[in-house]
């Protein structure tokens, strides 16, 4: 369901029953001159709302304006929009932490953009990766007071983490596309891989006329794209999907 449109009944549902609560996370970049710039979002919000059709998931507003940076291409008529990661971790946190207080304890932040190193992290993920861990924190000790990890009730803390139980994974930022897609599907920017699957999730925000008017190397095989190969990039991103949102 989209929070926006959620009534309270249904919200202290989602909260009972644990839903996962998803904010698509991404930025407002320069996608060549046949794609739309909102595209790395744009593929989050439409896969998540192919997985809201088959299970349980309250989808937030998307937020659009992270880390683009200017790497691609200047921001002068390419329509780049740079938010640093310093202005966007306190952001973070508190969007975060007021989905807490809220009672959400399944909350996942999903992105693409610049994740091919995921591990390693990037301005926009390292952002709110951090805020979530701080409004984890944050929302601790106000519930439980300082030294709530020391106390004795925390006794079986390691056993619990053994067993999968862990309350810093209430907050948690994802890949849209896995390390598994690695080598079965092209991560590329604006080339055959994302122009396929702007194809078979929003076609709109492709532009084949415009093919032509690229001039950059890592458009050069965005002509190639189809939305079949698109399909098949959806199905592994939806299996994903089912993977990481669970009640």
């Amino acid at each position: 369901m989209r929070y926006e449109l959620m009534l309270p009944h249904q919200i202290r549902k989602a909260i009972a029953q644990n839903w996962p609560v998803a904010l698509p996370l991404g930025v407002l970049e320069y996608h060549g001159e046949h794609m739309a710039v909102g595209m790395d979002t744009l593929a989050v919000v439409k896969t998540l709302e192919l997985f809201e059709k088959e299970s349980d998931v309250v989808i937030l507003p998307p937020f659009y304006y992270g880390a683009a940076s200017y790497a691609v291409a200047p921001p002068e008529g390419s329509g780049s929009v740079q938010v640093g990661g310093n202005q966007l971790a306190p952001f973070g946190e508190a969007l975060f932490y007021s989905l807490l207080r809220i009672g959400f304890r399944n909350i996942h932040a999903i992105i693409h953009h610049q994740t091919e190193n995921f591990a390693a992290g990037m301005p926009t993920d390292l952002a709110f990766k951090t805020a979530g861990r701080q409004a984890i924190f944050r929302f601790l000790e106000k519930q439980r007071g300082e030294g709530w990890w020391g106390s004795e009730t925390m006794a079986d803390y390691y056993a619990g983490h053994a067993e999968g139980e862990n309350f810093f994974n209430w907050v948690q930022v994802h890949p849209l596309m896995p390390a598994a897609m690695n080598g079965k599907y092209p991560f590329d920017h604006a080339g055959i891989g994302e122009t396929s699957l702007m194809l078979a999730l929003c076609p709109e925000a492709v532009d084949a006329a415009h093919f032509a008017d690229n001039k950059s190397w890592y458009t050069a095989t965005a002509a190639e794209g189809s939305a079949a190969l698109g399909q098949k990039g959806v199905a592994m991103i939806m299996d994903h999907l089912r993977a990481i949102l669970k009640s």
